[in-house]
């Protein structure tokens, strides 16, 4: 009998864990699998795929508070009760009632307030030929943009992008440390939800909020109160999240390949969508999927045990040189297998479409508008760890006539 290759061990709880190290290349040359401290690692792009769909895995993120020493509180009581982790037929009654309000047909109308947002706030700093990205494009656009998607008061955005960004922090791994501002931020945001139920109750706007909650009160078996409250805080939270740090990842990505930035400026129309794509691949905010063995099953040599956690790692699956040629570069015109940044499933991401179409115009915009883009000094990245992104990205660039 062949001997099996050995399995590696990835400390992804360290700080300075990054998944585009050579300790994870090593690891995932060696095996489609490496152990670490919270179940298994799946590093291959073949396995990914193969498990994405494998009946006996269900969503995995409910014991991420408790791996990080979180079993109480509001922060864990919320998560627990989140459409991220729900199961089953809770999970599936909800999501039917959200999907058709973050259809792309819904989204497409707004492509032109996108791009009129944009354009706005590269108008501030065009001409300094540099900026804080992070905090000056990034931050402003994804939040605004979600007070556009659910009818906010865009005046509000500085206090709610503040909030869904502590929220932020109780997925990665200081969320121990962090667990008490973890803790305000859901209170608070929970009593902003509950307001804009109230006003939406008293004036409907004939946005998603309204629809929501027209939905709950029209029928109070489609959703309860506390249903709609937990599931307006989530789309807070990560429609904001997203964005802003995905367009982080993205634009440092590109800034390491100017060709493709030109590629890009040159043509927008026809590589905006192919754009989003690769950064997504190369770069995903998303670092991993967790899953949980709900039964024993074996896949290949290895048998997963019942409650195994297993983290399908996004990025090394998407730069896996099995399945991808030149893996680790944006090539606007190759033709790529499907990444998993947005998960896979019943637990893809409901807000694929607006943070496609979003991250789309902001690159195009920018693109369209500056060349030389460069990343400068300065830069602090979040910890490689399930979510990732940047808290400040100082950027250089000269503006186009």
């Amino acid at each position: 009998m062949a001997q099996q290759p050995a399995t590696l061990h990835l400390d992804i709880s360290d700080e300075h864990f990054r998944m585009d190290s050579e300790e994870v290349r090593k690891a995932r040359a060696a095996h489609w699998y490496a152990r670490t401290d919270w179940g298994i690692a799946v590093l291959s792009y073949e396995d990914s795929s193969f498990l994405l769909k494998n009946p006996f895995l269900t969503q995995g993120s409910a014991k991420w508070p408790s791996q990080h020493g979180v079993v109480d509180g509001h922060f864990d009581s919320w998560w627990q009760k989140t459409l991220l982790v729900l199961e089953g037929d809770e999970h599936n009654r909800i999501r039917r009632l959200v999907n058709p309000a973050f259809s792309a047909r819904r989204i497409a109308p707004l492509h032109s307030r996108f791009r009129a947002l944009a354009d706005s706030l590269i108008d501030e700093w065009i001409d300094d030929g540099r900026t804080e990205f992070a905090s000056r494009f990034a931050a402003p656009y994804a939040t605004r943009i979600l007070c556009m998607m659910l009818g906010i008061d865009e005046h509000d955005w500085k206090k709610i992008h503040e909030l869904a960004s502590t929220i932020g922090l109780g997925l990665g791994i200081t969320i121990q440390e962090n667990i008490a501002q973890i803790d305000e931020a859901i209170v608070e945001l929970t009593q902003y939800a509950e307001f804009l139920v109230r006003s939406r109750r008293e004036s409907p706007r004939g946005d998603i909020l309204s629809t929501l909650v027209e939905a709950r009160d029209e029928d109070a078996g489609k959703l309860s109160d506390q249903e709609l409250i937990n599931l307006i805080i989530l789309l807070i939270f990560a429609g904001i999240d997203t964005t802003r740090n995905q367009l982080a990842l993205a634009v440092d990505a590109f800034s390491k390949q100017q060709d493709q930035w030109e590629k890009l400026a040159a043509h927008p129309d026809r590589y905006a969508a192919r754009a989003v794509e690769e950064a997504l691949r190369v770069n995903p905010i998303g670092r991993w999927i967790s899953r949980e063995a709900a039964d024993t099953f074996q896949h290949k040599e290895r048998t997963i045990e019942k409650g195994t956690t297993v983290h399908l790692f996004t990025l090394t699956s998407a730069t896996d040189p099995a399945a991808f040629d030149d893996p680790d570069r944006i090539d606007l015109d190759a033709d790529r297998a499907p990444h998993f940044a947005f998960g896979g499933g019943l637990h893809h991401c409901l807000g694929h479409f607006v943070a496609r179409a979003d991250i789309g115009v902001a690159l195009s915009a920018m693109a369209t508008r500056m060349t030389g883009l460069r990343v400068g000094e300065g830069a602090e990245w979040l910890p490689d760890s399930g979510n990732t992104g940047a808290n400040k990205l100082p950027i250089t660039f000269t503006a186009r006539s």
